[in-house]
């Protein structure tokens, strides 16, 4: 990080990567982040493409007492991986995937990994951009110190550490991915976990609530052709053939 010039007094910055706070040192002309070592340092990817992602899953194997561990967290992010790769056009090298089950100390789904890796996915972020954040893995109530929180509890995500580093609340996430993106910018967040429902503590809530009721529309003709019913469809009209009573 060059700071184009010398600092008199020394003091203190953040790196305009992970946010760490870096002490700058009397008459230092520029400084290296120890923590993600700059963009193209040992943990962030090198790419800085329009389509970038943060898939974590977590496993907890051997960290519940007495509880097993997930077994379906870190299936998901390689599914995840391949779908957004193979499907969606984002470059492999733009992905960054942190698990409980990676060698790499740098992309293991720790509490401090977590959040520069949030930090790196909206860092510089513009128009036309397109990320994606993933999470599966446990999640919490955590009892609302600052009172912004209706039901009086913070929802939050829990880290491989998370018993001994604690959870990331709502808050910081907001802080971390939402807050940052400027207009054009679109961020899809997929988290399954527990009390995941208002986890980046957004000002809006959607519920969704798909009922049937009654019989299957009728089916209209186009172009002169009848649309054929889907199979789900003609299970159903089975289904209801075979439930009225008969004459």
């Amino acid at each position: 990080m060059n700071f184009g010039g010398r600092l008199p007094g020394g003091g203190a910055v953040r790196c305009r990567y992970c946010s760490a706070s870096l002490p700058v040192m009397p008459g230092a002309r520029a400084i290296q982040c120890a923590q993600c070592n700059g963009a193209g340092g040992g943990f962030f990817p090198h790419a800085r493409g329009s389509k970038r992602a943060v898939l974590i899953g977590i496993t907890y194997a051997g960290m519940r007492r007495g509880r097993g561990q997930l077994r379906g967290p870190v299936n998901d992010v390689k599914c995840m991986r391949y779908l957004l790769c193979e499907r969606f056009g984002f470059p492999n090298d733009c992905v960054l995937i942190l698990t409980d089950e990676e060698k790499d100390p740098s992309r293991l789904a720790t509490k401090e990994n977590i959040r520069m890796a949030m930090h790196w996915l909206v860092q510089g972020c513009s128009y036309g951009d397109s990320l994606v954040f993933h999470f599966s893995g446990l999640g919490a109530q955590i009892a609302d110190e600052d009172g912004d929180e209706v039901d009086g509890y913070d929802e939050a995500i829990c880290p491989m550490d998370s018993f001994q580093q604690g959870p990331i609340l709502d808050d910081e996430i907001n802080e971390a991915i939402v807050r940052p993106l400027v207009h054009g910018a679109k961020l899809h967040a997929v988290v399954d976990a527990e009390h995941s429902s208002t986890v980046l503590d957004l000002p809006f809530l959607c519920r969704l609530q798909l009922a049937v009721a009654g019989p299957p529309p009728a089916h209209r003709r186009l172009q002169g052709h009848h649309r054929r019913p889907g199979r789900a469809l003609q299970r159903l009209q089975r289904r209801q053939e075979q439930d009225e009573p008969a004459a």
